[in-house]
């Protein structure tokens, strides 16, 4: 399994998701459930194309700081675990760390300004899965840099993470329903449709990616129970990738000369998404 690569994993999924995003799309237009949208598919193109420059950009220097890193580590997986439990291991460590820095995501302004951009679209079908926040790459390194500093080998990390992004892609869509005991243990399409409804009783909840259990254990778990409304609490109105990317950038630098003190800065930066001063 070592000689598995990032390489070798998108050899395998891209096919893979350009097949289900093609037939997803032709059983949508022979039921006309009008699953895709052409304007905000084409924004979610243009979040792609962005994402994958800014991938190109930094994802190398990304990879040399873990590595950098992970000679200070605190253990050696690799040495304490037999190969095939290094990799459940390091699988399960990046998708419970996902869910803190999703988690987080949604509830400190911040991280959410660059977040909200996955969820600016109307639309559940395979394709927004690719409405990925150009910097994404950035707020999630303070995050996993643990994993190379508790004994993660980077490289095992870096397929790893390639696995579970791929399989994320498979919760986004509106074709598959329910699939039994799978719901109670991973992210699959129920649960993930709710992770994107602007409904009251949906919102902030499922952030788990692969495993539905953080959810269940953190108390962030809900069932998909009626009509998921797919979207902000306050739709955008736009599929220009760079507005959706500065949208509330430029909402938050508005926010910040109207703060009368330091304490209300910190609530317009780091507070929860909908936080405002109190006077």
């Amino acid at each position: 399994m070592e000689s598995i690569s990032a390489a070798d994993i998108y050899a395998v999924g891209i096919p893979v998701i350009i097949a289900l995003i093609f037939f997803e799309a032709l059983f949508s237009a022979r039921k006309n459930l009008q699953l895709y949208n052409r304007a905000d598919t084409n924004g979610t193109v243009g979040m792609l194309a962005g994402n994958i420059l800014m991938g190109l950009a930094i994802q190398g220097l990304v990879l040399g700081f873990y590595f950098y890193l992970y000679q200070f580590r605190l253990f050696s997986i690799n040495e304490a675990l037999p190969l095939w439990a290094v990799w459940l291991a390091t699988a399960v460590a990046i998708d419970f760390i996902f869910y803190w820095y999703h988690r987080s995501s949604h509830r400190i302004r911040f991280l959410w300004a660059v977040h909200m951009n996955h969820h600016s679209s109307t639309e559940m079908n395979f394709s927004v899965a690719f409405r990925q926040a150009w910097f994404g790459p950035v707020t999630k390194t303070p995050f996993f840099m643990l994993m190379p500093l508790a004994g993660f080998d980077p490289s095992i990390t870096a397929v790893c993470a390639v696995a579970l992004r791929l399989y994320g892609v498979f919760g986004h869509t509106q074709w598959i329903d329910k699939l039994g005991w799978l719901d109670a243990v991973f992210s699959t399409p129920t649960n993930h449709r709710v992770h994107h409804g602007s409904n009251p009783e949906y919102i902030d909840k499922n952030y788990g990616n692969f495993l539905i259990i953080w959810d269940r254990l953190f108390g962030t778990f809900a069932t998909e129970k009626g009509p998921v409304t797919f979207g902000l609490v306050n739709n955008l109105g736009t599929n220009n990738p760079i507005k959706i990317t500065f949208h509330l950038w430029g909402a938050m630098a508005r926010d910040l000369r109207q703060a009368r003190s330091v304490k209300e800065a910190i609530g317009y930066i780091a507070g929860p998404p909908d936080w405002k001063a109190k006077r």
